[in-house]
Parts: structure tokens; sequence; C-alpha cells
């Protein structure tokens, strides 16, 4: 599960929208709410004008029932689509043990982007590089809670809930992305069998406990994984990511693991 030293790590890619953004004055913002990231504006992509895409595109983003109809109403009344990313990190100025730290702090950074962009008049915010959205007090939420986070735990916790996207469905999986924005693999397992909530608590747990617990380093192929003591033993496969092309913002060069009835 190591990542080639010669690539470029992950990195949060913003979506930002409004009504008469001034691009400068979100550069700005970016470079100071996410100074630690290096966050700037994609100048190349950002556009002063109405994106009709983007009604749809934060709809299929949505995560839980945190967008309200005032948040729906201002996607689709925005005239701007402002672009914001963190500075590009390679793997191999970086030792393994501060990868998974590196990362948490860059997500935790773009957290922080977000929130001082909507609350200095930006309307929408969609995190291109897991494909989640969340409505704007909820944004707002979950930055105060990483901003107040005193163990890596809990932090792990937030923007656990803040980058990833889950559960996807394709075919017969349930799946999660945005993992690869915390160091860690995605998670999947076969979405046939239990309700989606009982296999969405399955997935939170693996994933929290990858993000948490150093033993998570060791899991090996055909090990079994518990959410509790009494819950039935899953079997773990680990894969790597062929779902998503290598320069695709999704892509999770960590893999993910696969759950399966023990």
């Amino acid at each position: 599960m190591l990542v080639d030293p010669a690539q470029l790590l992950p990195r949060p890619v913003l979506c930002v929208l409004g009504v008469g953004l001034d691009f400068e004055a979100v550069g700005r913002i970016a470079a100071e709410a996410g100074r630690a990231a290096g966050f700037t504006l994609d100048d190349e992509y950002s556009e002063q004008e109405h994106d009709p895409r983007m009604s749809d595109a934060f709809e299929a983003s949505l995560a839980g029932a945190s967008f309200t109809d005032a948040d729906r109403e201002a996607v689709e009344a925005h005239d701007s689509v402002a672009y914001v990313l963190s500075r590009p990190l390679r793997a191999f100025a970086m030792p393994p043990e501060l990868l998974r730290p590196t990362l948490l702090g860059v997500s935790r950074a773009a957290l922080a982007v977000s929130a001082a962009l909507l609350r200095a008049g930006a309307t929408a915010v969609k995190n291109e590089s897991s494909g989640v959205a969340h409505g704007r007090d909820r944004w707002l939420c979950l930055a105060d809670e990483a901003a107040a986070a005193t163990t890596g735990a809990e932090l792990a916790g937030v923007l656990y809930r803040a980058s990833v996207k889950r559960p996807i469905r394709a075919g017969g999986s349930l799946y999660s992305c945005g993992m690869h924005l915390l160091g860690a693999p995605d998670v999947e397992l076969p979405a046939t069998a239990g309700g989606v909530e009982e296999r969405v608590a399955l997935m939170d747990t693996l994933a929290l406990y990858l993000l948490t617990d150093e033993r998570a380093a060791e899991m090996a192929d055909g090990e079994g994984f518990r959410r509790t003591v009494d819950s039935p033993r899953w079997l773990l496969e680990h894969r790597p990511d062929d779902r998503h092309e290598t320069d695709d913002l999704f892509h999770n060069p960590l893999g993910y693991w696969r759950l399966t009835p023990a």
C-alpha cells in the first residue's frame, strides 16, 4: 500500500460558487486561510459566468441531507465559479510516517478555506477531489469542529465526515471516495445483503479504524474484521484503485479494502 515516491500526492480542489465573486479577493482569502497548504486560485478554470452544469453537479455530490432549498437556490443563481487548490506535494519529499499527518493537515486547511470563503460571500462549495458537497451551514459547522479538535483521532473523524463521499453504489457494491485526501485506502463492500444504514455503519467503522489505529498498517488479506465483538465477521482484501485513472482527482494511490462476508 505504499505510494509511488515519484508521484504527486492527492490534493483538494474546491469549486466555489457565488454572485459577483471578486477573484482577487477569493485568491487572497484562500491563501490566507489555507496558508499551511499553499492554497491558490486557479486562474485557468475560474470563470465569471453562470455554469448550467453546476446544479446537476452539486445535486450528484450531496452528502446527507445538509443541502437546503436555500443552498439549491444559491447554486442555481450563481454567476461566478472559482476553483482553489492546494500546492502540489510529491511523495519522495516526505517520510512515510508523515504522509497521513501531512494530508490531514492539508484537508483541514481545505475546510478552513471553504468556511472563510463562505463567510466572505461565496454561496456554495464542492470538493472536486472527492465529489462531496455540503450545505453552507454544514460546511461552517465542520470547519469549526476541525478548528477545535484537540486530538488526531478527533480531527480525523471530522475530516472524514467533511471530505469522504459515501456510500456510492456501483453494480452490487457500495464504496467510499475521498480517503486518499486523508492518507488512507478507501472501503468497499457488497450492497446486496442487509440495510444501507448497516452497511454504511460498517464502512465508517473500518474507515475510522484505518485513520486512527496504528494496527491498521499491519492488516493483511484474509484477516477478519468486525464492527463490534458481537457483529458478523468480514474478510479483508486489499485491491488497487482500478476504478479511477491515475490522473483522476478521485484516484486513491493507496487502493481500497474490500470487505466480504466470512
